[in-house]
């Protein structure tokens, strides 16, 4: 058997393999971490994406309407 070095330090999870309460307790920690945005935050991006979405299915929808002529005109 090996030696372990310093970069690979013997942790819990190899020795006794999956732990469901600390894997449960480490996603809260996680998620305690992380920076959740405000509601007018929240709703001020959603539009802007909701807008971005309608503007480039617009364009999209435009563009495809000028091929299907062009190549009608052609064929």
């Amino acid at each position: 058997m090996a030696k372990k070095t310093k970069a690979e330090p013997e942790t819990k999870e190899t020795e006794s393999g999956f732990n469901l309460s600390q894997f449960f307790n480490e996603t809260k920690q996680e998620l305690a971490k992380v920076v959740w945005p405000s509601r007018q935050q929240l709703i001020s991006e959603s539009a802007a994406v909701l807008l971005m979405v309608i503007l480039s299915a617009t364009i999209i929808y435009l563009v495809d309407g000028l091929f299907s002529w062009a190549s009608g005109q052609v064929f």
